[in-house]
């Protein structure tokens, strides 16, 4: 007789969404669910970004859950070492580690449709869950570019993602590949340390002052003392970006105020016209996420950085050799290139009911039921799906919005009794799709000029949300009966030479037994 565990739920990640997934199923009261998670700890991109400099570009108070405040926190923005901290606070008060699995890694999920359950292949084994929920999120796989000669490099090569502390660059020659959020926090970091910097800048960013300080103990006293002013503090934080939204989603022409105001920063930083030059955008402030620093432009002016306007095209032993012409000696390489945003490895591993891979159905561009859901996938959903990205507020409003319909998801399994799955209607899926890219149409980040990771290799955005957070937080408030399918279970075969289905056992049934 074959045994293997089963269990109600199956989260896969330990970041923001894994996390805040398995505190809202805890509230829902349902404890019958396993976190699963590749590495050996919690924290999802922010214990694998530990790059000199990490920090986040969302005001502390906003970018934690609103059921989890943290008076504590040290600085307006928060650097790595406090969010990650503040994750595995959350694991601990919210009682998650038993339902924590490190080093379990899925291999493959496979819809069972005759058992209604997906088979889960992890590195530590195997089980089955009714229902799955993706927590990958968008920034967990790093994107290395493939650049010819690439395998010639007589150096150290690492991304920002995966970074090597083991390496010091102190004093070595180092080359900076790209300019988004993470190499801008890199450069003003490294630089005093390196004999020289030299940054391949494919296309320069918008970077805006950051407004970043010290939170007082008085401030944190207060917070402590009386809850309902860390609440009021996050309130004016996301009241004031979800009137932004309007500019970069409806009127970008009125970002023009702002790209006057990030002209005016660069000419305080640097004062050498061509260089400026270099570094001055050619698109409108918005079509790629602005970005946010007092350190980078200054220390791009050091004697010892070069800004290479162009892209790397080659690599020819040590000598890095961009798409100008330019050729810069290297001890090192550091790609900040980004993620697999919009092609999310996870996919490759998910097979659904007609036997196709989620890539498969995805090929012509992702897409979902608001953001959660996929034809052809029963009772499987994703944290921070297609079209649920911000380019002004913090992706935990987001997350918190779909684990309502998460919760609401799973309800509906309850009312439906038996064994029942979910599974999303194409027809409501390409009504959502076709709703969103309408509105996508006259976003700052269709219309400005720029081509930017929010879009797929087809061109087509399949990131970003375009709307306010509330607009989205009503969206998946509950789950519409109409936009699904209810599957039921084949009634199973009688009689006499009937097989006995392989007993399976639940997490709570093996509680109870260890308890015994």
């Amino acid at each position: 007789m074959t045994e293997h565990e089963h269990v109600r739920v199956a989260v896969i990640g330990s970041g923001f969404g894994g996390l805040g997934a398995a505190v809202r199923l805890r509230r829902e009261g349902i404890t019958d669910f396993v976190v699963l998670e590749r590495a050996g700890a919690v924290g999802g991109t922010w214990r694998d970004n530990s790059y000199p400099g990490c920090a986040c570009d969302v005001p502390s108070h906003l970018y934690s859950f609103s059921f989890a405040p943290n008076p504590e926190w040290p600085r307006t923005f928060s650097g790595q070492e406090h969010i990650r901290a503040y994750l595995e606070h959350v694991a601990d008060v919210f009682r998650l580690r038993p339902h924590l699995r490190f080093d379990s890694e899925v291999k493959m999920m496979t819809w069972d449709a005759q058992k209604l359950r997906w088979g889960i292949e992890t590195s530590s084994g195997y089980l089955t869950a009714d229902v799955v929920v993706s927590a990958t999120g968008p920034l967990s796989d790093p994107k290395i570019p493939h650049i010819p000669g690439i395998d010639t490099f007589t150096g150290k090569v690492f991304h920002s993602a995966r970074w090597d502390h083991d390496y010091d660059l102190r004093g070595k020659r180092v080359a900076m590949i790209g300019t988004g959020a993470s190499a801008i926090q890199i450069v003003p970091a490294i630089q005093p340390d390196v004999a020289r910097l030299t940054l391949f800048q494919r296309t320069p960013p918008w970077v805006m002052p950051r407004v970043d300080r010290a939170i007082s103990g008085a401030e944190r006293w207060l917070h402590r003392k009386l809850p309902f002013t860390t609440q009021a503090r996050r309130g004016l934080l996301w009241g004031i970006r979800e009137l932004q939204v309007q500019a970069f989603t409806k009127r970008p022409n009125e970002l023009g105020m702002v790209e006057r105001l990030a002209k005016r920063n660069i000419a305080r930083a640097v004062k050498d016209p061509a260089l400026r030059e270099k570094l001055t955008p050619d698109y409108r402030i918005g079509c790629k996420r602005i970005l946010l620093s007092n350190a980078y432009y200054p220390a791009l002016t050091r004697p010892n950085v070069d800004v290479v306007a162009s892209g790397l095209a080659e690599i020819d032993g040590s000598a890095l050799v961009a798409a100008d012409g330019t050729r810069a000696e290297a001890d090192a390489i550091v790609f900040g290139t980004g993620f697999h945003v919009t092609d999310m490895p996870i996919a490759e591993r998910v097979v659904g009911a007609d036997g196709r891979t989620l890539a498969q159905a995805w090929e012509s561009g992702m897409k979902s039921l608001r953001g959660a859901t996929a034809a052809g996938f029963p009772n499987w959903m994703t944290i921070i799906g297609p079209n649920t990205g911000l380019g002004n507020s913090s992706m935990i409003l987001m997350i918190e919005s779909q684990l309502n319909y998460m919760a609401d998801f799973v309800r509906q399994l309850d009312v439906l009794g038996g064994r029942a799955a979910l599974d999303a209607r194409p027809a409501a899926v390409d009504a959502w799709n076709d709703r969103v890219q309408e509105r996508m149409k006259r976003t700052v980040w269709n219309t400005g000029g720029c081509t930017s990771w929010y879009l797929d290799a087809n061109g087509v955005n399949t990131t970003v949300w375009p709307g306010t957070t509330a607009e989205f937080r009503s969206a998946t408030r509950r789950v519409d009966l109409a936009e699904y399918e209810v599957l039921r279970a084949p009634e199973p075969a009688a009689g006499p030479g009937a097989a006995p289905e392989p007993r399976t056992r639940s997490t709570r049934e093996k509680k109870v037994e260890a308890d015994a």
